[in-house]
């Protein structure tokens, strides 16, 4: 059962705790449509090679989406999430740019509601299509009046991350001093283009804006690489396993390779934890077990220098490291005893 979940004490944030909301008023959308059917082969994915162990305690519910951001706490104490950033989807190409699934004022309530446990993430996308100087005077709003400390911006949905006419908005996240979470590799979910979620592009990026704190989701997948190499250069980019860890699990010696790449090229300190939870619990019952549960196999580690990974490394990565970036005291567990 769940409550027989292994407990643990590592301080855990998630960067990547999405909101949907009640989709009943656009679930008519083609491009809607499109994108939950994308989710079904992401979870294909991942689910694939999963040993009946890491199924232990789900339920058929645990699969479902749930769009009730008020259960989330109750999600998140069950595997010991101590602070999940409320992330309002945006996702405005799938509803022709009609609308936003979850607004940035619709989060605030449930952030305040609970902030203790959440942190307020506006979502700045998309950016192009709302105007660059719209989305400055907003990141102003929500930093000085409401004390928020990380966006996001999702690129698929709106133009290439290096766009010049996005230099403004870079421009006052470094002003700021804010996280800025970047979606990076393909979109995953059409109709949104992987084109201009390339990682490579970031390198532009961290040159011109080299204070500023980006934090770079989904470790660029399927180009890790590039993303290493972007991140080994500018000590401002902080590759992120948000959504891949379930392979930890399923596929290990894959999810082996991108994390030890990463540590190759960025060490520990760098890496950032994350679910891309959209209301499925399995997601983060696999995403802690997949890091907590992890070593590098003893071949890797020969063959292609892995270092083991120590209790400190998953301290560092599972909430240390972004919590440093965040100004959050680590030292007191949040989640419910």
């Amino acid at each position: 059962m769940a409550d027989n979940f292994e407990k643990d004490d590592y301080f855990k944030i998630d960067p990547e705790c999405h909101l949907v909301g009640d989709m009943a008023s656009i679930e008519h959308y083609p491009g809607v449509q499109m994108w939950w059917r994308a989710t079904e082969g992401i979870t294909r994915n991942f689910m694939t090679g999963m040993p009946e162990s890491a199924l232990e305690g789900l339920e058929p519910q645990d699969f479902k989406k749930n769009t009730d951001p008020a259960s989330y706490i109750g999600i998140m104490d069950r595997f010991g999430v101590d602070i999940a950033c409320l992330l309002p989807e945006s996702m405005m190409e799938t509803v022709n740019y009609t609308s936003r699934w979850f607004s940035n004022e619709e989060m605030a309530k449930v952030v305040d509601a609970h902030p203790d446990r959440f942190l307020y993430q506006p979502n700045l996308s998309p950016v192009k299509h709302r105007g660059v100087k719209n989305v400055v005077w907003e990141m102003e709003y929500w930093v000085k009046e409401k004390g928020a400390r990380i966006f996001k911006y999702y690129s698929p949905e709106d133009t290439y991350m290096n766009d010049p006419e996005l230099w403004p908005m870079y421009e006052k996240a470094q002003e700021l001093g804010i996280v800025l979470d970047l979606h990076t590799g393909f979109s995953w979910v059409p109709p949104g283009k992987s084109k201009y979620a390339l990682p490579i592009q970031i390198d532009d990026i961290a040159r011109d804006f080299p204070e500023l704190k980006i934090v770079a989701f989904h470790m660029g997948y399927p180009y890790c690489d590039d993303l290493n190499m972007v991140a080994m250069s500018h000590p401002n980019v902080y590759p992120s396993i948000s959504l891949l860890v379930p392979w930890a699990l399923s596929a290990p010696r894959k999810f082996a390779r991108i994390l030890g790449e990463a540590i190759r090229c960025v060490g520990t300190e760098r890496i950032i934890w994350g679910v891309d939870f959209v209301g499925m619990p399995w997601q983060y019952k696999s995403a802690v077990e997949g890091l907590r549960n992890f070593q590098f196999p003893e071949d890797m580690q020969e063959g292609y220098g892995y270092p083991e990974l120590t209790e400190k490394d998953r301290r560092l990565i599972f909430g240390e490291n972004l919590a440093r970036l965040l100004n959050i005291d680590t030292s007191t567990r949040r989640v419910a005893s």
